[in-house]
């Protein structure tokens, strides 16, 4: 399934019902006096937050939505039933803007519902227009149309952490090991095109597909998936042995995370050094050395090796326990 982290979608909330003329039918009282019903309100229109960051795809095709119609008044004062509200689900980080008033809304926990258009008011009926001069009245009104507008949804991802690094440097495959995400893993740079996420003892991790110099001016995935990183508590900056520039590297990602701006750089960090398995235990460690004059937390692992694997996890859970 395509990852979509933004729609446009035209919304109206429900029209409310009309009110109606009627009369009580009495005997031997042909107009036993006014009992027109107003008419039930139009349904509001609300968008909800949900676990799911592919549910914007379910929108990809319809892109119109339309809470229900207030009911008419009945006879006997009858009210009409209100119309049905509408519910769009939106993933947790949705942030829904009306274009046409430039009100925005930040879904930001599961299970919020917020109103962003609210249904017509029902119409009056006769019996609304009753007084002691005016016994038979025969004045109604409509219904009111409901509010609408035009919207822009874009996501950004909430994370307990989110992993980044270069193209190909272990990410996806750390999430798979350290989570239930079953996310696709290959052999070649770019594998990850959209962000994966997974459950970690209760805490999101999310993968956020490879960065590389120039990111932050929308080179490689660019900035689409740095505008990602920004909701997420810690990073963890994966960088693999398979470089022979390790420290560049990482700075030169550091760099963009700046670049780019909104506090990326200045989020707290922990840096995995991954594949320790291609090269000698001397190097590791020297590797180790020099990272830890930037960063106090350094962790080295191959997924291959269960132990490196269990330590970090072990690592992970009193980090996080302390965010």
């Amino acid at each position: 399934m395509a990852f979509i982290d933004e729609i446009k979608f035209s919304a109206e909330a429900g029209r409310g019902g009309d009110g109606v003329v009627r009369w009580r039918q009495e005997k031997f009282v042909p107009k036993g006096g006014p009992a027109g019903g107003d008419g039930g309100r139009g349904g509001n229109f609300y968008v909800e937050a949900v676990r799911d960051i592919h549910v914007l795809s379910k929108y990809k095709a319809k892109k119109e939505f339309e809470a229900g119609r207030g009911e008419d008044g009945g006879k006997k004062s009858l009210h009409g039933k209100n119309g049905e509200d509408f519910i769009l689900k939106l993933p947790v980080g949705a942030i829904v803007k009306n274009l046409e008033t430039d009100e925005t809304w930040e879904l930001e926990k599961p299970g919020q519902r917020v109103m962003i258009l609210k249904g017509g008011h029902g119409g009056f009926g006769n019996e609304h227009f009753k007084s002691s001069t005016n016994t038979t009245p025969k004045d109604f009104r409509p219904g009111k149309d409901g509010e609408k507008g035009v919207f822009h949804v874009e996501l950004e991802l909430f994370a307990d952490i989110g992993l980044i690094g270069e193209p190909n440097a272990g990410k996806t495959s750390l999430l798979n090991s350290l989570t239930n995400a079953a996310a696709k893993v290959g052999d070649y740079e770019f594998t990850t095109l959209d962000p994966n996420l997974g459950d970690f003892y209760g805490y999101i991790i999310a993968d956020i597909p490879g960065l590389i110099e120039g990111a932050s001016e929308g080179k490689g995935l660019g900035i689409k998936f740095l505008r990602h990183i920004k909701r997420t508590k810690m990073l963890a900056h994966l960088v693999s042995f398979e470089n022979s520039a390790m420290i560049k590297r990482y700075k030169e990602i550091r760099k963009e995370l700046k670049k780019y701006g909104q506090g990326l750089d200045e989020k707290k960090e922990i840096i995995i050094l991954t594949k320790s398995d291609v090269v000698d235990k001397k190097f590791v460690d020297k590797k180790v050395q020099e990272f830890k004059k930037i960063n106090s937390k350094v962790f080295t692992l191959t997924l291959y090796d269960d132990a490196s694997v269990k330590k970090l996890r072990d690592a992970l859970v009193k980090i996080l326990e302390k965010l």
